[in-house]
């Protein structure tokens, strides 16, 4: 979608699923369809994206891929700078006045990269119109998979990420009725022993690479010692009426 340079281009953080290309949206897959520039989040160590492999199919034939690398570290300054030229790197494309799409796994708002040059973009260039386009979580498509209840009648569910300390993440499962754990690959030992602790109300599931080639869905304390970083855990109610 091109429009005139005095104008800017609209940055879309696209959501394109949890794996399957066949799970991208209607609309992701619309705007897909209209996008030339794609930005696609890679590691600093590594340029493959999973997320532009499954929007490939919905893509223009010449559409230019632009990648933006940023390291894999918690440093805050590091990953400030990083963010900043991830930005003017973004601003440079969109200011010619053509629109840009930045996929990301599952959600764009969902422990996702786009949440950091939305928020940079939006402070250093504030001219730039920026639209968000949801997309299927991988906690989603797992309890399909597994037709596991995520919630019902009063129950909660609680969102975690897996890189909390054991103490902190076992007592949010205790307090949780249900409860979906991602980053679980890292920290898997760690999230095994919350879920002990957190005692024996749920049933808990290890899902990884739901959709894509390795596919695997054990029970938690069967998963493998050394997981692939698409990996998650669904931690439910037993015995519900």
């Amino acid at each position: 979608m091109t429009r005139p340079s005095s104008r800017p281009g609209t940055l879309y953080g696209i959501g394109v699923g949890p794996g399957s290309p066949d799970l991208i949206t209607v609309r992701a897959a619309s705007t897909l369809r209209k996008t030339r520039i794609v930005l696609a989040a890679s590691s600093s160590k590594n340029d493959y994206s999973t997320a532009y492999a499954i929007a490939r199919p919905y893509l223009p034939e010449d559409a230019r891929i632009v990648r933006l690398a940023f390291p894999m570290t918690r440093d805050r300054e590091t990953l400030a700078r990083a963010w900043e030229e991830n930005a003017r790197t973004a601003a440079a494309l969109l200011e010619s006045g053509e629109d840009a799409a930045f996929l990301t796994l599952g959600d764009p708002l969902i422990y996702s990269t786009f949440g950091y040059l939305m928020r940079t973009v939006a402070a250093l260039y504030p001219r730039i119109p920026i639209a968000v386009i949801p997309g299927v979580t991988s906690f989603q498509a797992a309890a399909a998979a597994t037709r596991t209840v995520l919630c019902e009648n009063g129950e909660n569910f609680l969102l975690l990420s897996g890189v909390r300390d054991e103490a902190r993440l076992r007592d949010d499962l205790r307090r949780a009725d249900n409860a979906a754990i991602l980053k679980a690959y890292k920290t898997l030992p760690v999230i095994q022993s919350a879920l002990e602790g957190a005692g024996e109300d749920k049933a808990s599931l290890f899902v990884s690479r739901l959709g894509l080639e390795g596919e695997l869905i054990v029970p938690a304390d069967s998963a493998p010692e050394s997981p692939n970083y698409l990996s998650l855990i669904l931690a439910t109610k037993k015995n519900r009426v």
